[in-house]
């Protein structure tokens, strides 16, 4: 048996083409199939079946089309409710593909109709595939079915935890959808690329804490807040979500960039934080190309609004609607080639970066006020001074509140500068003067005595 792994890495989720050389297995597509249909063809392997170990929260599934597309079955747990059809599985529902034995297990936790698939071939390598339910260290959130859900979904990782341990030889390779930057994950989750069953027996906090109810508070107690854009894949996933195709937005004229920032469409500027600061077009969104670029789009986007992308190559519009699509955002109308420089027939918007350690020169300024943009988390380990904190997911929400600063220089951080760079288009679109502190965040600040706190 080989198991092919498809990351997706700004998402931090895998997929995964099984295999015995002949016939292949595919669990938790993504939404370009592409890149399953090209793994399959490298591996000169037919695709036998699909399938999904639940209805994801952080991506749109590429499953249904997959399926449809090959006319194989499409395993999808039977009491979800769903508008196409499946094959309807349920706990202990096996099938075999070539020399593949799967085997489906119940285990809720993650959601409450969450599945998991023992594969086994005949020399009896095998692999479970886990998807939001054991992860590499940890499990997946059970947060995010709302309040009503959590005490009773906490508990039932913890039961399916070890039901996977009981059920299968610890030899078993354990193969997560989850657990790699996804915010699906819970915080306490482990980096690393493969792991056993036997290995999370002895590592991962679910079977270190034999109490379900002590476990349930370690868990929930290192949950923050999941982005935005996760209460629409839901829906999208349970339809039988449509055809992706992967081709470049077209490229639009200058006079159709200045009515779409008339009407106010969203303004994505894709190019790297320090040259959107020396120049940009007003009212745009800094949100450079990279692992964090859907993320923090989709958490700041007002859904279903036309997006323009000005992208410094072809290839950078590409991967954006790419990325974009992946989460459920078809609305790119198109791109604008832009260049370090911006070239319209304006001045440019513009502001200043800096760092840490110009900002413990301005420590007794009254004229500056910091700015910080992390999570809840980040905040409660350590925190600068006299700091103001608007996590960046609700700093548009939350821009009255920034009056008090209005005759003062924002100084705005994050951990890295991605964070802060949105954060200061935000306030700059706002009339807001902006300093953005394009810096790692260093707990010692070099002995600038800067923070206040340190976990």
């Amino acid at each position: 048996m080989d198991v092919i792994i498809l990351s997706t890495t700004e998402l931090g989720d895998r997929s995964y083409l099984i295999h015995d050389g002949s016939v292949a297995f595919v669990v938790d597509p993504q939404r370009d199939i592409s890149r399953v249909l090209d793994a399959a063809s490298k591996a000169d392997v037919k695709i036998g079946a699909v399938a999904e170990t639940h209805i994801h929260n952080d991506y749109v599934t590429g499953g249904y089309e997959l399926a449809t597309l090959l006319g194989v079955p499409y395993l999808v747990n039977e009491a979800d409710k769903v508008n196409f059809e499946r094959t309807a599985v349920s706990d202990g529902f096996e099938m075999k593909i070539g020399d593949l034995n799967i085997k489906v297990l119940a285990t809720p936790g993650h959601t409450l109709t969450h599945v998991a698939y023992a594969v086994v071939d005949s020399t009896g390598d095998g692999a479970i595939f886990t998807g939001g339910s054991l992860l590499y260290g940890s499990v997946g959130r059970p947060d995010l079915l709302g309040p009503e859900n959590t005490d009773f979904l906490a508990r039932s990782q913890h039961r399916s935890a070890r039901k996977i341990a009981a059920s299968l030889p610890g030899k078993y390779e354990v193969q997560p959808t989850h657990g790699f930057g996804s915010f699906c994950s819970s915080s306490s989750c482990q980096t690393g690329t493969s792991s056993t069953i036997d290995n999370e027996q002895k590592s991962n906090f679910v079977f270190l804490i034999d109490d379900e109810t002590k476990f349930k508070e370690a868990l929930l107690g290192g949950l923050d807040v999941w982005p935005a854009y996760y209460s629409h894949m839901g829906a999208a996933n349970s339809s039988g979500p449509k055809a992706f195709y992967d081709t470049l937005p077209r490229m639009i004229s200058k006079g159709k960039l200045l009515a779409h920032l008339d009407k106010g469409s969203f303004i994505v500027d894709l190019r790297p934080g320090p040259q959107f600061a020396n120049g940009h077009v007003p009212n745009s969104f800094a949100l450079p190309i990279g692992n964090s670029f859907s993320t923090y789009l989709g958490w700041i986007y007002q859904w279903n609004t036309d997006i323009v992308l000005l992208a410094p190559s072809s290839e950078d519009a590409i991967e954006a609607t790419r990325q974009l699509a992946r989460i459920g955002i078809d609305t790119v109308v198109g791109y604008y080639p832009i260049s370090e420089s911006v070239e319209l027939d304006f001045i440019p918007s513009s502001f200043k970066m800096t760092t840490f350690a110009e900002l413990a020169t301005k420590s007794n300024d009254e004229h500056v006020a910091v700015l910080d943009v992390r999570r809840n988390d980040e905040r409660r380990a350590s925190s600068i001074a006299n700091s103001k904190h608007v996590p960046i997911h609700e700093l548009i929400q939350r821009l009255p509140e920034m009056k008090e600063f209005e005759h003062r220089e924002i100084w705005v951080h994050c951990a890295g500068g991605y964070r802060s760079t949105l954060a200061a288009s935000i306030l700059s679109n706002a009339g807001y003067n902006v300093v953005c502190i394009n810096d790692g965040y260093n707990e010692t600040f070099e002995g600038t005595k800067l923070l206040t706190a340190i976990a």
